[in-house]
């Protein structure tokens, strides 16, 4: 079969990022920290979860050793719900892949998957929270601002979220997605959130938010009080940074990785369009045919999470898959559409000839294809010669080098 020659374009996004992410976060938490009611020698829990934040690492040393100089007793909690195959040793594990462990950072981690209720929503629903969360003399959480993958809300996925799903453990998880179907996804995050400020010893919150080069674009210290409001403005803030991809409608969509490190759905349902759950409707753009996934991240450790929204795959991924971690997670997050296997073909080019054969009365050589490393790596794209005049006209997207077949090595893998 012949097939199409691809060219490799740069997007230009035109946004800024923090050069010195460390002393800002730094100055953050100083600017916050005279109106929280810390004192010196109180022990303080720093959330932490299992996403691939920019940055992470420094973010996490940077908050740790501003309370610490200020006469805190730090340690961090791992937030992230069921991930890490649901035990506190998995959930120790992913933080060592980001780089942070005792040694690294400086303070104990207190990893368990025992929670306590604290409390009840205004719906009704128990909260929960993480028992070593609670033994400390206040807590502060921290994440990501972002639009979640699963549900649409003015909160989506932040701290709030991570108050709820992340100290909830995999408990508390579980039982928040099975509410999510009734109540909403944003309603159960924000009605725990505000439970969980109201309850707990609840210092302040740090989020951040990334640019569309996956760069840190904005930290910011918030005080409970304003917590629930700035969230939903760093969220707008968030969606007007995001990446895309260059077009909104192709054949084929090829994803060389997927991973919890790269979305919390392994790849970004707001990048490739397909939501495939039961209580959020699917989105109109993207419009993409057939995707294509080639393996999955050494970080996600074998957590498949996602591979059931691409179309085709290779045996290389799935020989890699962890079902036991894939399962738990697709079960207390509620998607088990996302642990569907694909067609397992055995190579790349085998992927590639089937996707292509089944796009309808398109002659290979003239399809659409867009091939991205993973949704969180778009600034580079690599786009087939049939979109090559849509590229006229469009300032923010640049062509590099000249049209390049395919190149495969012997096990008929695509070279990269």
């Amino acid at each position: 079969m012949s097939l199409p020659r691809m060219l490799r374009i740069r997007q230009n996004f035109g946004h800024s990022y923090i050069p010195d992410v460390q002393g800002v976060v730094r100055s953050e938490v100083a600017r916050v920290f005279p109106h929280t009611p810390i004192k010196p020698g109180d022990s303080v829990a720093i959330t932490v979860g299992s996403r691939g934040i920019a940055n992470l690492a420094t973010i996490i040393y940077a908050l740790v050793s501003e309370l610490a100089d200020r006469g805190c007793n730090v340690f961090l909690v791992p937030a992230m719900g069921s991930h890490g195959g649901a035990t506190a040793e998995g959930q120790t594990k992913i933080l060592e892949h980001y780089g942070i462990t005792e040694e690294a950072v400086g303070v104990p981690i207190k990893s368990s998957m025992e929670v306590e209720q604290v409390t009840k929503t205004e719906d009704g629903l128990s909260v929960f929270v993480d028992k070593h969360a609670l033994s400390a003399d206040h807590i502060v959480v921290f994440n990501r601002i972002k639009p979640h993958t699963d549900f649409r809300g003015d909160i989506e996925s932040g701290l709030l979220k991570v108050m709820a799903i992340g100290l909830g453990k995999h408990k508390g998880a579980m039982y928040y997605h099975q509410a999510a179907v009734t109540l909403g996804g944003s309603r159960v995050i924000r009605t725990v959130g505000r439970s969980v400020i109201r309850s707990c010893s609840l210092a302040f919150g740090l989020a951040v938010v990334e640019n569309a080069y996956d760069q840190t674009a904005i930290v910011s210290a918030l005080l409970p009080a304003e917590l629930e409001f700035q969230e939903k403005e760093l969220l707008n803030k968030a969606r007007e940074l995001m990446a895309s991809l260059p077009f909104k409608e192709m054949d084929i969509l090829i994803v060389d990785r997927i991973g919890k490190n790269i979305s919390g759905t392994g790849m970004d349902t707001n990048i490739i369009g397909r939501m495939m759950n039961i209580y959020t409707e699917e989105p109109e753009w993207p419009k993409i045919t057939r995707i294509i996934v080639r393996d999955l991240t050494e970080e996600t450790m074998g957590n498949a999470l996602g591979i059931g929204m691409a179309d085709f795959t290779t045996k290389r991924l799935a020989d890699k898959v962890d079902w036991k971690s894939t399962y738990a997670n697709c079960i207390t997050g509620l998607v088990v559409e996302k642990a569907r296997l694909p067609i397992v073909c055995e190579h790349d080019r085998e992927a590639l000839e089937a996707a292509l054969a089944t796009i309808g009365l398109i002659p290979p050589e003239e399809a659409r294809l867009i091939r991205i490393k993973d949704t969180l790596s778009l600034t580079e794209v690599l786009v087939s010669e049939a979109f090559l005049p849509q590229l006229k006209g469009r300032p923010d997207l640049e062509l590099i080098g000249r049209p390049e077949s395919f190149r495969f090595d012997i096990a008929n893998n695509i070279i990269d």
